[in-house]
């Protein structure tokens, strides 16, 4: 029985760089307390992100922030009894984005209750579950940004994916499909290959030569892919680069950026009103995002350990109901 002034949640309770499900910790957190122009939404449903082990590793969680409640995505049901999608990204002006995430100021969403600005609540649409709609806001919103307002996939016929399987990646195949784009993804798991191919996609392995060239190139592995995105890309092409899990420092052959014309550009999350585009798209293409595995919030730590594994394939998700 939740004590009176608590609520059950996970969070950091110490930052460790090579053991980060140790620094988890599942008990009693404060409740929150919304500033003004902040509501309090009861969390029905949340998905997990690498982020929240980036964090547990101290990656952008100093140790003065501790304890914090980790997670960034979430659905639920606010003050009001509106059912909605939180936003993550909170305006900062301390941080150098210029934004934060839940989970690294202000307290995140894998507990009960989460406090967030009203600005960053979007209607939850009636024909998506609560459990789609937690795995949307961070993998699937940036995925959305990578091929939309950055990539301008509307130009492009044809789209390549390095490294699919985790959730931004597997978002974008998702997504692409269904707007209509010939999609490319490379894996270097066989199984994972086969995954790809029934969501529409033509499955590769990394590094191999594609039927023809792409004008958009959606980039999160680093290192290991990236010379292969600059071989695979049409003249003028967008390189859209969201990570970098394989490495940050690749070889670029600068002579084919400048021959080719190619762009290559950043991206992060996306905007409340991408997030409103993304769910508005969901709803009418009928796309849902890919869930590797649900767990009830009494067995968040096995979803972490699970998301740790590096066997995901899509989302990782959590039913604050069970």
């Amino acid at each position: 029985m939740t004590s009176v002034g608590t609520m059950r949640a996970a969070y950091a309770s110490a930052t460790k760089p090579d053991e980060p499900l140790a620094a988890l910790t599942v008990g009693e957190q404060p409740e929150p307390s919304p500033a003004e122009g902040w509501v309090t939404v009861d969390v029905r449903a949340s998905s997990l992100n690498h982020h929240e082990l980036w964090s547990l590793r101290g990656v952008g969680l100093p140790a003065e922030r501790l304890p914090m409640i980790l997670g960034c995505d979430a659905s639920g049901v606010d003050s009001e009894g509106n059912e909605v999608v939180i936003h993550a990204v909170i305006e900062d002006q301390q941080d150098p984005r210029g934004f934060s995430l839940l989970s690294e100021r202000w307290p995140g969403t894998l507990a009960e209750r989460v406090a967030v600005p009203a600005a960053n609540l979007l209607p939850k649409p009636a024909g998506i579950s609560f459990l789609d709609a937690a795995c949307l806001p961070t993998a699937w919103l940036t995925a959305y940004r990578m091929l939309t307002t950055q990539g301008r996939v509307s130009e492009a016929d044809a789209v390549l994916v390095q490294g699919a399987g985790g959730g931004v990646a597997t978002a974008a195949v998702v997504l692409a499909v269904a707007m209509g784009k010939r999609v490319y993804a490379t894996s270097r798991d066989p199984q994972k290959r086969d995954r790809i191919a029934a969501l529409g996609a033509t499955a590769v392995e990394p590094g191999a030569r594609l039927p023809e060239r792409v004008g958009v190139v959606i980039e999160s592995v680093g290192a290991p892919t990236f010379e292969h995105s600059l071989k695979c890309a049409a003249p003028n092409a967008r390189i859209v680069v969201c990570g970098a899990t394989g490495g940050p420092f690749p070889k670029v052959d600068l002579r084919r950026v400048f021959m080719m014309q190619l762009h290559i550009l950043g991206s992060t999350m996306g905007t409340a009103a991408e997030l409103a585009a993304l769910l508005d798209f969901c709803v009418e293409h009928e796309v849902r995002p890919v869930i590797d595995s649900t767990y009830g919030f009494s067995a968040v730590a096995d979803a972490f350990a699970r998301l740790n594994s590096g066997e995901v394939f899509g989302k990782v998700a959590v039913d604050h109901l069970h």
